[in-house]
């Protein structure tokens, strides 16, 4: 008859609970019943077994039989005597001085001898392999840990001559490489935390819980295992006992109680279970590229420490960190041979290659790169906290579902961008503001892979607009990041269009560009690099934010170019003077056509709303930034807006036309296709210096020239009291959707001769 039994004591969180029920799972399947199986509900882990909840306890009190987990490799393993003292105290120091002759026996020496003077079975298949071991030390003469070559050699042996249930053990606590042994980090340096010793611990709290003569349980040890267990009332707890790095929140310290410090408080079963779930993680070497000749450490979930995703870490801490590890989280009943499987391989992959730190892990969640049958993963990071201790760190939940959005994040990962600029960020070189912007980039894209929210897809262009700016004018970033941002692909315009005026003007903004360029002999331009450049690229709005330019087909920086000419102003002031640049560029080049194409265009309504300032420019400014850095713009997909006509002033209408191209004016009617209607810089002048009486009327004078039909009443142009010049500049810089400008157009009139155009085209 199987039995569910809900272990309230076992939860996700801590680490020391989460092991402590792989432990359990581990212990009842090997030693009791194969069948049993377990899974997670509701922040409790589930046992699914032919023992009930008595059975359960009566069997870790009575039959359970401990794995032996030692580690005579540490100082601290208890097969070690330390050096005795003499009476004599040094002057200098005030301390005793040394025997020199290693025969003081410490607590840990009196645990591994009591173990070897056990009688009981319980502790039978332990004291042998603890016998064995001290044979093995004895012969070869070791008064202390072995170090370098000596330690090499006892490693390889006990590997080639223990018995398979101490290899275990080996197994997860360290792996001997062709020229190195490496550490998992869950298991500290090869089973110990600085001083602590977690072997030593194990094997005290064993003598806490059970006789060595006898093997029964003491008198505390079934109250402590429900408690364990049920998270059941207890007694009392075990006061000032080590627990290492597993459950920080009983390890004791400053601000632990009430007072000013408090003595840790351990339940002698949680360290016991805990490390005894530690045995399903087992190491083992993979080879990279061929050309590192030692392996490198692939351990379950497993992979370098990301200081970005959560606020529990940032980027200093991945200096001092020993990695982080992503445990499963799984809902359905599954039994410890599957269980063994899943965590021997602990597989997470980005595409084709393995993932290598917390933000590739959150891809891979997020791509399903992940095993199947795990529902969610407890992020853990192993941090320095608390001095030089390190402590298992939870820092976040991460549900496995599919993302697509996560996807966005490859396009950045082009010409090792991505890598670069994280390994610049993290280096003395890279500047405060630089490694704060990656840090903030880093934290993005983690919520990226949790879930496809628009406003982070915003954030996130915003940053890297920013970061296109920062690294532009840094020569040191420069020499590290070797090229630009990669274009983006078009899917990020619909992932962060959250249908506000400010992106769509951000996006009409960064989509500018110039269409039928001249050449760089016909401009008088002798240096053809920069000139052939623009034409070729078509004056797009990324050349104006930072120093970058086209070569060879890539873009590569500019530390000498003309374009980038957007600061730290307004925006008003900024645009202004791009237009100018455009308008002076577009002169030098030759262009036949204005230089004010674009991919999406505006609605009126945005236009009205930026004119009146009832919008955000600087987040408009930062969108731009970001959304300039896409390859292509394309208006499908995007959402309709609800109001898209609105009362423009008439002013705005008379002069739109001359930031509009001539092609677009003739295919909406507006004009004659063999007329033309240039710009002026004289016009640029007299809006930046708010003279924007004396441009409208010029612009009025204008368009009758080119035989626009304006209205025959009033005969004068439109008045432009009120308006400020460099705001309307401003404003007539973001293109409006070809609907939306032939509707605002043509209540101006059209040209006679485009009309009869349109009339015969008809017939």
């Amino acid at each position: 008859m199987s039995h569910e039994i809900e272990l309230k004591g076992c939860a996700p969180t801590p680490l020391a609970h989460y092991l402590k029920a792989l432990g359990i799972l581990r212990l009842v399947a090997e030693q009791k019943d194969p069948n049993a199986k377990g899974c997670w509900r509701d922040e409790a882990f589930v046992l699914q077994s032919s023992l009930d909840k008595e059975s359960l306890l009566r069997f870790f009190l009575d039959e359970y039989q401990p794995t032996p987990i030692t580690a005579p490799w540490n100082g601290g393993s208890g097969f070690y005597f330390q050096e005795g003292k003499t009476s004599a105290v040094d002057p200098e120091t005030g301390k005793k001085l040394k025997t020199g002759v290693r025969d003081q026996e410490t607590e840990a020496t009196r645990t591994v001898k009591a173990f070897i003077d056990s009688e009981c079975d319980r502790f039978a298949v332990y004291r042998d392999v603890l016998k064995q071991i001290r044979s093995l030390l004895t012969k070869y003469a070791c008064q202390e840990a072995p170090k370098t070559e000596a330690k090499d050699l006892i490693l390889k042996i006990f590997r080639n001559t223990f018995p398979d249930v101490f290899l275990s053990w080996l197994d997860a606590v360290l792996l001997i490489g062709t020229d190195k042994t490496f550490f998992p980090p869950l298991l500290g340096t090869g089973g110990n935390d600085g001083n602590l010793d977690f072997t030593n611990n194990f094997m005290q709290r064993q003598l806490q819980l059970f006789d060595p003569l006898t093997g029964q349980a003491t008198a505390l040890s079934e109250a402590w295992l429900s408690n364990s267990l049920f998270a059941d009332a207890t007694p009392q707890m075990h006061k000032d006992a080590a627990i290492g790095q597993f459950f920080p929140g009983n390890a004791g310290g400053p601000n632990a109680t009430a007072g000013f410090e408090a003595k840790s408080l351990i339940n002698p079963w949680d360290f016991v279970l805990m490390l005894e779930g530690a045995l399903l993680f087992a190491a083992s070497t993979t080879r990279r590229l061929q050309q590192d000749k030692n392996g490198s450490l692939s351990y379950p979930f497993t992979v370098r420490m990301a200081g970005g995703g959560s606020g529990a870490g940032n980027q200093n801490d991945e200096a001092d960190s020993h990695d982080e590890i992503w445990l499963p989280v799984w809902y359905q009943a599954t039994g410890l041979n599957e269980l063994n499987g899943l965590f021997q391989e602990g597989r997470a992959t980005v595409g084709r290659r393995p993932a290598k730190d917390g933000l590739d892990f959150a891809r891979a969640v997020a791509s399903l790169g992940v095993d199947r049958g795990i529902t969610e993963f407890q992020r853990y990071g192993f941090m320095m906290r608390s001095g030089k201790s390190y402590l298992a760190t939870p820092i976040s939940r991460i549900a496995t579902r599919a993302n697509p959005s996560a996807e966005l994040i490859s396009d950045l990962e082009r010409n090792r961008f991505l890598d670069s600029l994280r390994r610049f960020a993290r280096s003395d070189k890279a500047s405060a503001r630089l490694a704060a912007l990656a840090h903030q980039l880093e934290n993005r894209l983690f919520d990226l892979t949790r879930g496809a929210d628009r406003r982070v897809c915003q954030d996130i262009l915003m940053l890297l607009g920013k970061i296109q700016r920062a690294v532009s004018i840094s020569p040191k970033a420069k020499e590290d990041i070797h090229q630009p941002i990669p274009l983006l692909s078009s899917q990020w315009l619909v992932a962060s269009d959250d249908a506000s005026s400010e992106f769509r003007l951000a996006c009409a903004l960064a989509g500018l560009k110039a269409v039928g360029g001249g050449s760089a002999k016909s401009a008088g331009y002798e240096s053809s690099t920069e000139s052939v450049v623009e034409a070729s690229a078509g004056l797009p709005m990324r050349l104006h934010f930072a120093g970058i330019k086209l070569d060879k087909k890539r873009y590569i920086w500019d530390n000498e170019s003309r374009l980038a000419v957007w600061g730290e102003g307004s925006l008003t002031q900024n645009l202004n003077e791009t237009l100018r640049c455009r308008w002076l560029a577009a002169q030098r080049l030759s262009h036949k056509d204005k230089p004010f194409a674009y991919g999406v265009g505006a609605n009126q309504a945005d236009i009205a709303a930026f004119l009146a300032g009832s919008v955000d420019d600087r987040r408009i400014s930062d969108l731009a930034h970001g959304l300039a850095l896409l390859k292509e713009f394309n208006s499908s997909g995007l959402q309709t807006p609800t109001a898209r006509h609105a009362a423009l002033p008439a002013a705005y209408g008379v002069l739109k036309p001359f930031f509009v191209p001539d092609r677009e004016l003739v295919r909406i009617g507006f004009l004659a296709e063999d007329a033309h209607l240039p710009l002026r810089g004289e016009l640029l002048s007299w809006l930046a210096g708010n003279q924007t009486q004396k441009a409208v009327y010029w612009a009025w004078a204008k368009l009758r020239q080119v035989g626009v039909g304006l209205p025959h009443f009033p005969q004068q142009a439109p008045s432009a009291v009120g308006i400020d010049g460099p705001r309307l500049l401003a404003a007539l810089a973001f293109p409006l959707a070809s609907g939306q400008l032939k509707s605002l157009l043509l209540t101006l009139g059209a040209s006679e001769k485009a009309t009869e155009q349109q009339a015969e085209s008809v017939q």
